[in-house]
């Protein structure tokens, strides 16, 4: 009979005690990359953060949906208090959007664009100027108007909430127009129902968020081009006002029909550059923001993140350009913010500032309102970077080397598509399924990308792409492992 001596039984027991945890070693989270830091608010004051404008003195600018600013002293310090915060403005009327341009503060409310400025340096706004207030209100709860930064021009650009969301009798609603250096309202594009926020690429590009509803099967990131009509036929009739600049009426689409067989008969129509799959990505898009931090905020740069009200998250998208038009990727990138997403703002030392609201509609985060920061923690995750079309399939470009081994292996990954009804009723189910087959993925001999050669691309639809099999060289899944492709045109080449 053998008997074990006592030192290698307690090593058996450590070494027994160790292999399970090594086995189930925690996998990376979102939080592992990026920190969320939730700043702590003046007592009784509920602060719906719309919109962000960081100012030439460091403080930043916060506005409110409840129509107060308010200004932010230290905004990023590890921990940002009540006493850091002194009321700027108030008695405003529903601001969502701010921008500032010699020592005034810019801001789109309900009913116009305005400027305000602290004259005497007491910390409070005491000289208030319209700008513009061309287009008309009616009281009608939906009539939200979300602005932007200034472009190359020296304009803002404003897009305008049809009435109740389905039509316009009221002067603008569901047009975007701009606001000229010199106060002038210019008529830009037609065709929006009700957005959620409005960005620049870093090509100065202006897009914003439509969200579900009538002509919008699903939300979506649209791009605004001067002279465009951008999808709702709501508020037509405002081209008797605006022919001037943007010429006679476009046809109006069929109902029913699909978004990529409507842009082919109507030359005015640019469809959306990228839907975002309902319930999957969220249901209410909202704030919009590009990473102009060079790198600070991590590996995205040049990329766009896009709120959700609904699930209280950040997307990430990328774009490119195939036949003069922008079509793209989403991917999840950051959840669990406090309340629902709205205004998002990117600044130039990397940090990303997200403000919440669930007014009106529930969100996941369960707060009435937040007001948060965002910090890439210097952790690459590993990601798909960039998805980019190809005329036989898709070229996936990650943030850190793949494992050829399973990269290369079309086991690994799973394709279907799908698209939205583009009609006058609500939303749209997802229709028209279909399964693409992956015949091979070639991994670069950098082990940076993977070549997907696919047969049975679809044009106009989401291309709902699943990677669970896909590892990095160091054994790591990927943090996120769907990716929602929007493929409007096939590249020839």
């Amino acid at each position: 009979m053998f008997r074990i001596s006592t030192a290698v039984l307690v090593g058996l027991m450590v070494f027994s005690s160790l292999a399970p945890c090594q086995a189930q070693e925690k996998a990376p989270t979102e939080a592992d990359y990026y920190k969320i830091t939730t700043f702590q608010t003046p007592k009784d004051v509920v602060l719906e953060a719309s919109s962000f404008q960081l100012m030439p003195n460091g403080k930043m600018a916060v506005a409110s949906r409840r129509g107060e600013i308010w200004m932010v002293t230290d905004p990023f310090a590890p921990e940002v208090k009540p006493e850091q915060m002194q009321r700027f403005a108030h008695g405003l009327h529903e601001v969502l959007s701010l921008a500032e341009r010699d020592g005034w503060l810019y801001l789109v409310q309900r009913s116009d664009v305005s400027r305000i400025k602290d004259t005497d340096g007491d910390g409070v706004a005491d000289l208030f100027e319209v700008v513009n207030d061309e287009w008309e209100v009616s009281g009608d709860y939906h009539e939200y108007a979300f602005g932007s930064k200034f472009d190359k021009n020296g304009d803002l650009w404003v897009v305008l909430c049809l009435t109740g969301s389905f039509n316009s009798d009221v002067k603008y609603r569901g047009w975007c127009v701009r606001i000229t250096p010199e106060g002038k309202l210019i008529p830009t594009c037609s065709g929006i129902r009700s957005p959620g926020g409005m960005g620049m690429n870093l090509a100065g590009e202006m897009f914003y968020t439509d969200n579900q509803g009538p002509w919008n099967g699903t939300c979506a990131l649209k791009h605004l081009v001067p002279g465009k009509f951008v999808g709702h036929p709501g508020g037509f009739k405002w081209y008797d006002l605006a022919s001037a600049v943007m010429g006679p009426r476009p046809k109006e689409p069929l109902s029913g029909s699909r978004f990529m067989v409507e842009a082919g008969k109507i030359p005015e129509y640019e469809p959306p550059s990228i839907l975002f799959p309902y319930a999957k990505m969220g249901n209410s898009a909202s704030g919009i923001a590009a990473d102009s931090s060079n790198g600070k905020f991590g590996p995205f740069a040049g990329q766009m993140f896009v709120g959700d009200q609904t699930a209280s998250t950040v997307m990430r998208c990328f774009m490119e350009i195939i036949d003069g038009h922008y079509q793209g990727v989403c991917f999840s990138f950051r959840e669990g913010f406090g309340s629902g997403t709205l205004g998002v703002e990117m600044t130039p030392t990397g940090s990303m500032f997200v403000g919440g609201t669930n007014r009106g509609w529930g969100s996941r985060g369960n707060k009435p309102f937040a007001v948060e920061r965002l910090d890439w923690t210097g952790k690459v995750p590993f990601e798909i970077h960039e998805m980019r079309a190809r005329p036989d399939g898709f070229e996936l470009n990650f943030t850190e080397p793949v494992d050829p081994a399973t990269a290369g292996k079309v086991e690994s990954y799973s394709l279907t598509t799908y698209t939205y009804i583009f009609q006058a009723s609500y939303g749209s189910p997802q229709v028209d399924h279909s399964t693409p087959t992956i015949e091979k993925a070639t991994v670069a001999a950098d082990g940076k990308s993977v070549k997907l050669t696919i047969k049975g691309l679809q044009v106009g639809h989401i291309h709902e792409l699943h990677t669970d099999g896909v590892r990095s060289a160091k054994g790591v899944p990927l943090l996120h492992n769907q990716a929602y492709y929007t493929l409007n045109r096939i590249p020839a080449k």
